[in-house]
């Protein structure tokens, strides 16, 4: 198999930084308040044809118009990704068509985006993402919580520790795989 591409049709999770990446949202409602608040750092346009409050808040921008097939694509411009959140399938696979036809990351509250979004959980200096890829989405706030439970305090102390240390440890032995297995014996 030397020289051959396997593929895997499995998702890979990732944490992107912002970097003044736009994000741009169809729809006004909870399920886009909800991926907006995913988002939060970076930039952030949603469209709709109205708003939550809190929507308005947290938006760089907001364009209240009337969403159609014909008129979405209107709005993706400078987009890193697009999450079309609206109450119809049908205007969502048109948005996700076109954003696709643009070269642009997309994600759908109805599904068959390029990316999902995961439940997270978020200590003091680390985060654990957990998604069911699509499978059974109530499942991975259940595990999310679980894992809150399951993790000790104390590795927030333990983190913050390694962290000082990490710099010396990595001056003393050079190599990074002699590094992590130092850093490994130190937890």
């Amino acid at each position: 198999m030397a020289g051959q591409r396997v593929k895997e049709s499995r998702m890979i999770p990732v944490f992107i930084s912002p970097d003044e990446r736009l994000v741009t949202v169809f729809g006004g409602g909870v399920v886009a308040l909800r991926k907006c608040l995913h988002f939060k750092g970076f930039r952030i346009k949603v469209v709709s044809e109205s708003f939550l409050p809190q929507l308005r808040d947290l938006a760089d921008e907001c364009i209240e118009i009337i969403l159609n097939e014909e008129n979405c694509g209107g709005y993706m411009d400078g987009a890193f990704l697009i999450i079309a959140a609206t109450g119809s399938k049908k205007l969502n696979r048109k948005i996700l068509e076109k954003a696709r036809d643009r070269g642009i990351l997309t994600n759908s509250s109805h599904g068959g985006g390029d990316l999902l979004i995961p439940s997270v959980l978020r200590r003091e200096g680390f985060a654990v993402a957990v998604s069911s890829e699509g499978r059974v989405p109530v499942f991975s706030p259940y595990v999310i919580s679980k894992i809150n439970q399951a993790l000790d305090p104390a590795y927030d102390g333990m983190l913050r520790l390694l962290s000082r240390v990490r710099p010396k440890i990595m001056d003393g032995i050079g190599s990074q795989p002699k590094s992590a297995e130092r850093m490994t014996t130190q937890l």
